[in-house]
C-alpha cells in the first residue's frame, strides 16, 4: 500500500492513505469544519494532502484552505505564516491606507522586493464595485492583494504556486473562462513554430492599433499562455509580452507574468549543447528582461 506523509507536530499525522481517507471521512462528517468540506470527504483529502506539501497539518489544512472556483488556496494570514514559519524571511512591513497598499518583503541573502495594490488597480479590475469584502472592507482586500502578489513573487518555493483565497474570489470560474486550446505536449515546438507563434502575437498587436483608441485591444488569455511557452527567443518572448499588457483581468495577468518569468529564466539559463564531435559548451546568455 502506497503511503501519504504528512507533515506536523501536533494532533493526528495519517501514515498510509486508508489512515488518511479514514480522517478526511470523519472530519466531512463534523461541523465545525468549513461548509464546502462537510459531506465531502473527497476534497478534504485533497486539502490535506495539498496541506502535506507546503507544510499544513490535517486540521491546518482543511481550516485554512479555501477551495473557491474549483481551484485550492490559502487564506492570506496563512499563506505568510507558511513564509515565516520556512525561516528564510527577514523581514515584511506592510502599509495598509485607503487608497492602497504598498509591501516591502526582503528573503534572506537576497534584495529587498516591494509589491503594491491601489485603489486604481482594484477599479481597472472592476473590484471596487463588487458586493461583499471589496465594499465593506475595501482597505484590508487592498492588502491581502498586494500581500499575496509579494509572497508569491518572492517564496514562489514555499508556496508552489498557490493562491491567496481573497484573490482567487476575484477570479473567474471556469465555465467563464472560455474553451482550452488543445495543445499536444509530445509535440516539441519546431523554430518556424516558435516564430509563426511571434509572427502572430505582432499580427494581433498591428491589428489592434488600427482600431480606435477607445477600443481595449482583444487578447485571448489561453493563446497568450501557450504563446509564453512555446517562445524560442527572449525578443519572441518579450514580443508576445507586450500583447499581454492588454488583458484587463488583473488575476490573468498575475498568471502570465509568472509564465512569463519561468520561460525567461530557461531561456537565460538555457541546457549545455553537446556538437557532433561531442564538444560540450554553453549557448550564448540572452538578451536583459525588458517586461
Amino acid at each position: 500500500m502506497s503511503e501519504l506523509i504528512l507533515t506536523g507536530s501536533k494532533g493526528l499525522q495519517p501514515t498510509n492513505i486508508n489512515e488518511a481517507m479514514q480522517l478526511a471521512d470523519m472530519l466531512a462528517k463534523s461541523s465545525i469544519v468549513p461548509k464546502e468540506y462537510q459531506g465531502n470527504p473527497g476534497n478534504v483529502f485533497v486539502a490535506m494532502q495539498w496541506g502535506a506539501e507546503i507544510g499544513l497539518a490535517p486540521m491546518q489544512a482543511v481550516q485554512n484552505i479555501a477551495v473557491i472556483n474549483g481551484r485550492p488556496s490559502i487564506w492570506g494570514d496563512a499563506m505568510l505564516a507558511l513564509v515565516r514559519g520556512s525561516g528564510l524571511l527577514e523581514y515584511i512591513h506592510e502599509n495598509p491606507t485607503d487608497t492602497g497598499c504598498t509591501v516591502k518583503v526582503k528573503r534572506k541573502n537576497e534584495d529587498e522586493v516591494v509589491r503594491s495594490f491601489t485603489q486604481e488597480d482594484a477599479k481597472k479590475a472592476g473590484l471596487l464595485s463588487k458586493q461583499g469584502p471589496w465594499t465593506a472592507y475595501p482597505k484590508r482586500m487592498m492588502q491581502m492583494r498586494a500581500r499575496s502578489i509579494a509572497l508569491r513573487d518572492v517564496f514562489t518555493d514555499v508556496l508552489k504556486g498557490i493562491h491567496s483565497a481573497e484573490e482567487a474570489m476575484d477570479m473567474p470560474s471556469e465555465r467563464d473562462m472560455g474553451e482550452v486550446d488543445e495543445v499536444k505536449s509530445e509535440e516539441k515546438p519546431t523554430k518556424k513554430s516558435r516564430k509563426a507563434s511571434a509572427a502572430a502575437a505582432l499580427a494581433i498587436e498591428d491589428k489592434t492599433q488600427e482600431q480606435s483608441n477607445n477600443t481595449i485591444p482583444a487578447v485571448d488569455f489561453q493563446v497568450l499562455m501557450t504563446q509564453f511557452q512555446t517562445a524560442g527567443t527572449v525578443e519572441e518572448l518579450n514580443a508576445i509580452a507586450d500583447n499581454a499588457k492588454h488583458l484587463t483581468d488583473e488575476g490573468h495577468k498575475e498568471i502570465l507574468r509568472g509564465k512569463y518569468k519561468e520561460r525567461l529564466a530557461e531561456l537565460k539559463n538555457p541546457p549545455p549543447v553537446i556538437d557532433e564531435d561531442g564538444v560540450v559548451y554553453a549557448p550564448e546568455d540572452a538578451t536583459e528582461d525588458i517586461f
